[in-house]
């Protein structure tokens, strides 16, 4: 067994054997759900309902911002994603692990849902081979300013005074805190991306050739030398010209050497 050290924690990465039953594997990330956009919750919720997969891997940033695991009582915005998430749970495995905008999940949430939270990076042994899963805002490492900030906000002592607070004034902090983040996102003359040579060091060392991440909003693939290679997820706005809503999809085929990759429209 292959370990490898996480950014964020020090710890070795998760690793997660795939039962023999799946077949179909969907990714998705980044569709910070919200409830002042409601097509995209919709077509999230539509997905939900429809995929054929029998597990569905959330990587990061599932909601536009995450207070506390209290924000979902009673009727509010949180309270339906939640309602949507138990529902699917009931057919299929849902596995989160969490991004820039949801990291103050905590353990109540899966719960709740019936999902299983994952460290990152957290290896997936499936259809024979070995994938890294991540977030991706850890690799991002030319953004310092960023990084100091992710290490501030992670640490148990910054997010025990977070959460103890009223929850009216989490939800005002959260909103200063993305206003002040979109600013500096739009100022910026360079968009920061994961750092090849680090993704590279993460797969060498969890014995994997494949990395899929979220969080630059990039879809892609990327070559990472000769046998090497990140996948890098959309994110997802129903709002947008065209809209954007893509699932990424791993089929294991009966008598197929390799498993089949496939970028799909969710909506």
């Amino acid at each position: 067994m292959h370990a490898q050290p996480s950014p964020a924690s020090g710890e070795p990465a998760q690793e997660l054997a795939a039962p023999a039953d799946w077949h179909t594997i969907d990714f998705i990330s980044d569709l910070h759900l919200h409830d002042s956009a409601p097509e995209t919750f919709l077509a999230w919720q539509r997905y939900m309902q429809q995929t054929p997969a029998q597990a569905l891997f959330i990587l990061g940033d599932l909601f536009e911002v995450w207070v506390g695991d209290d924000s979902c009582e009673g009727d509010s915005f949180e309270g339906r994603c939640v309602q949507a998430l138990r529902q699917a749970a009931q057919r299929m495995d849902l596995f989160f692990i969490c991004g820039n905008r949801d990291f103050l999940v905590g353990p109540d949430f899966g719960i709740t849902c019936g999902l299983r939270r994952l460290g990152d990076p957290t290896v997936l042994d499936f259809a024979g081979q070995r994938w890294l899963l991540s977030h991706g805002d850890a690799l991002c490492l030319a953004d310092t300013e960023y990084q100091g900030f992710r290490a501030l906000v992670r640490s148990p002592a910054w997010q025990q005074d977070f959460l103890g607070r009223p929850l009216a004034t989490r939800r005002q902090m959260a909103r200063e805190l993305r206003e002040r983040s979109d600013a500096r996102r739009h100022s910026q003359v360079q968009s920061f991306d994961v750092d090849p040579i680090a993704a590279a060091a993460w797969l060498q060392a969890a014995g994997a050739n494949c990395l899929i991440h979220g969080h630059t909003h990039r879809p892609a693939e990327h070559r990472l030398g000769e046998s090497l290679r990140r996948v890098v997820l959309s994110d997802w706005d129903m709002r947008a010209a065209p809209a954007r809503a893509e699932v990424l999809r791993i089929e294991r085929a009966t008598g197929a050497a390799v498993p089949t990759v496939r970028r799909l429209a969710a909506a």
